[in-house]
């Protein structure tokens, strides 16, 4: 039997557990309308936070956005004409690759998105999702043309350690399992995802969403998720002790968010099924793209008797 072989070989670790590369850019973001161009899969995670921020927010005149290819190949991630995605606009770039290379040269880690791009320094000022959430949520209130708060200051400190929970566990939790290339690797991170996930199933009965009345960071950073593991991390990634739509309050919170206004525009099934089972060529050879599953988002999620 040949050695299982990595989806990304430089991110993994010895004993097959999948390590996530850091963010290569982080420079400081500073609030200014039609400085900064926000490149973005509709298909990733990371990149859905911020198009989520974007959107409730109303930053859309602000902050100029373009989406790639969902179909990532040996070249990267790539401007094409397609449904829910367009040639690069602001500087002509074939490939999201020339970003980076235009930033840094030589550059050799992988091309991740989102992408802030600086057009006044031609640069790419921030790939961190964080970064770039937590700027728009903090520093761009003037510019929005919605006023929400989605890190209100009393609830800072149990926004940051729900945050880092749920990104151990269950944001890069699901990657850990589907990137695994040992059984012992793949096992550890598929247990703590439905840890994790039973703990907020618990919380979500005696809550309408996480952390406050409203939705915050931490409801969102979850969403990006929710949404795809069903579709996605659930058969492609192996996490498949339950679907989402097996746990009653986290379906319904799911639902709740999803018909947020503006919500439901961020989610492209389409992009999100076609990246993953045609990308991940490792753990898909056969890049057949699933026709399932038939979930009804829209359904009502029966939740606002919920403090």
């Amino acid at each position: 039997m040949s050695e299982p072989r990595a989806q990304f070989p430089d991110e993994q670790s010895g004993d097959g557990t999948f390590e996530r590369q850091e963010d290569a850019f982080r420079d400081p973001i500073r609030a200014e309308s039609g400085r900064y161009h926000l490149y973005v899969s509709w298909a990733c995670p990371w990149a859905s936070r911020a198009i989520v921020v974007r959107t409730l927010l109303g930053l859309e005149d602000a902050v100029g956005m373009t989406a790639v290819d969902p179909v990532r190949d040996e070249r990267g991630w790539a401007f094409r004409e397609g449904p829910g995605s367009s040639r690069d606009p602001v500087n002509g770039f074939a490939y999201l690759s020339e970003a980076y290379t235009a930033t840094e040269p030589g550059y050799r880690g992988r091309v991740t998105v989102p992408v802030l791009w600086d057009i006044r320094n031609k640069r790419i000022a921030n790939n961190s999702d964080d970064d770039i959430m937590r700027a728009f949520e903090t520093q761009f209130g003037e510019l929005a043309r919605r006023k929400l708060d989605l890190y209100p200051a009393e609830h800072s400190a149990e926004i940051d350690a729900l945050n880092e929970l749920i990104y151990e566990t269950v944001n890069n939790g699901v990657y850990r399992a589907g990137f695994a290339t040992s059984q012992k690797a793949y096992e550890t991170a598929a247990f703590r995802v439905f840890e994790t996930l039973d703990l907020l199933e618990e919380r979500l009965s005696r809550r309408r969403y996480l952390i406050a009345a409203q939705p915050v960071e931490t409801d969102w950073k979850l969403f990006v998720t929710l949404v795809r593991f069903d579709a996605v991390y659930f058969g492609h990634f192996k996490c498949n002790l339950r679907r989402i739509v097996d746990y009653p309050n986290l379906w319904g919170y799911l639902r709740d968010l999803y018909q947020i206004e503006g919500i439901a525009q961020t989610v492209n099934f389409d992009h999100i099924k076609r990246h993953y089972y045609m990308t991940h060529g490792e753990i898909n050879p056969t890049r057949i793209v699933p026709i399932g599953p038939l979930l009804d988002l829209m359904e009502p999620p029966a939740r606002e008797n919920l403090p």
